[in-house]
């Protein structure tokens, strides 16, 4: 039997669709995606992220929409679009300030939005609710209610999934947490995390990836270091792991949706603040100069090579 509530999940990408797909056993879901190609490829049953078989899509009861007219109604709106930087690093929030514009165009009175998009320390009460006040004459916490929950999908073939991983949550008051606490308890096996406040909540999640990216950028500079040294790296991290408090982390390219990009959201934040972030952005620094690093090698290897070649 599925319960009352009414979601609408807003954004079907590798962090949405699982969400939804997870909801819906329990929930009546409606799976919103602006992209209507995206939209397309789910209703066939195909999830061209990988994250869920198809043979699950065929099946699921949600409602998969490209059109924002089937939002309405809903009890609760989680948003989980990508929230990545501009050409300049800086936070570009176009794509989460338009799906909360879109939400407030259907959300009633005692309405949750939930937000899992990653995003600043402060960004959902400095921006968000009242982006959401402005457009709605709503009141937090009177008219509505907001809940932050960030995401920990690790995309790919990896044993961490959403159901199996610890889930933080918050709220703006303890109605909405409880709610959050009953609506993630339902598809959570691990165990819920209650921050005191949103802000903890956004804080912990991009220190989750920032801390991730500056530790490989020390293994990143220590490789370019053992390069010169003419010293294996991977055969001195394999000595240095043998004590049981070293972190273990490996030299290399950092790309993805993450990693490369949250950091630059806490600096942001943190330059707005009159704060300075050395290590942080030591590290950003660091590891942007690495795909650089890797082509000079390699082209000083082919050259070599070459000349070998024409004696």
């Amino acid at each position: 039997m599925r319960n009352k509530y009414k979601i609408s999940v807003i954004g079907l990408g590798y962090v949405g669709l699982p969400l939804a797909i997870s909801l819906s056993k329990h929930f009546k879901i409606v799976g919103y995606d602006e992209n209507n190609s995206r939209i397309d490829e789910l209703r066939k049953g195909i999830d061209t992220t990988k994250e869920i078989k198809n043979t699950i899509i065929k099946k699921t009861s949600i409602t998969f929409t490209d059109n924002e007219i089937n939002l309405k109604d809903s009890d609760i709106y989680i948003i989980t679009v990508p929230t990545p930087v501009d050409k300049n690093n800086k936070p570009d929030l176009r794509k989460i300030l338009s799906a909360t514009k879109t939400v407030t165009k259907y959300i009633s009175k005692n309405n949750l939005i939930i937000y899992e998009s990653t995003i600043y320390p402060g960004c959902t009460s400095e921006i968000l609710i009242p982006l959401i006040e402005q457009k709605t004459n709503f009141i937090l916490n009177k008219d509505f209610f907001v809940g932050y929950s960030p995401e920990r999908i690790n995309p790919g073939l990896s044993k961490y999934k959403l159901e199996n991983q610890t889930k933080i949550i918050s709220g703006s008051n303890k109605k909405a947490l409880k709610i959050l606490q009953f609506i993630y308890g339902k598809i959570i096996k691990k165990k819920l995390y209650p921050t005191v406040e949103i802000k903890v909540a956004e804080a912990a999640k991009i220190i989750e990836n920032t801390q991730r990216d500056i530790n490989i950028a020390f293994v990143n500079e220590l490789s370019i270091l053992f390069h010169k040294f003419n010293i294996n790296t991977k055969e001195v991290l394999l000595a240095a792991k043998t004590k049981w408090n070293f972190l273990n982390f490996t030299p290399g390219l950092v790309g993805g949706h993450c990693i490369g990009v949250d950091p630059y959201y806490l600096k942001h934040r943190a330059i707005k603040s009159g704060f300075i972030p050395k290590i942080i952005s030591s590290g950003r620094i660091v590891n942007d100069s690495i795909p650089k690093f890797i082509f000079n090698e390699t082209n000083k290897i082919i050259k070599l090579k070459k000349k070998k070649n024409q004696k």
